[in-house]
């Protein structure tokens, strides 16, 4: 039997950095899509109710939730990416089905890749109400 130090360092396997690792990467990108969410809306109501009325356009305001959107997607995307980067850890392929800490490892990196591209795609259609709807009524 062979102990893993004895192997050469291109054959002992890579660990998963589980102990630095946390459940938290799986939420970031539903939780920046909620953001979004309620800062767009917020926005927009307060911009008709506060600034142009109820017959005004929303103008300036669309500007500014573009900018939300923008920063919602790149933050998005980072996630996303780190969660690509987890999901393809080490050498082994789909499915990741197996109770080991490397599968667990991967399979949050692809529920965590996944959740952010449905956050996504729910930004866009967030976005895309205000492209559409341009005044306050």
């Amino acid at each position: 039997m062979t102990d893993q130090t004895d192997l050469p360092a291109e054959k002992v396997p890579e660990a998963p950095p589980e102990a630095r690792e946390s459940l938290w990467l799986i939420t970031f990108g539903p939780t920046i899509w909620a953001a979004h969410f309620v800062l767009s809306y917020a926005t927009a109501a307060v911009w008709c109710a506060r600034v142009v009325g109820r017959s005004g356009m929303l103008g300036d305001a669309r500007l500014l939730i573009g900018v939300y959107t923008l920063v919602a997607l790149i933050g998005i995307v980072l996630t996303g990416l780190r969660g690509w980067k987890r999901h393809n850890f080490g050498t082994a392929t789909a499915p990741h089905d197996f109770d080991t800490p490397e599968d667990r490892h991967r399979f949050l990196g692809f529920a965590t890749l996944l959740l952010c591209g449905l956050s996504f795609v729910a930004t866009v259609f967030v976005m895309l109400s205000v492209v559409f709807i341009g005044s306050c009524e």
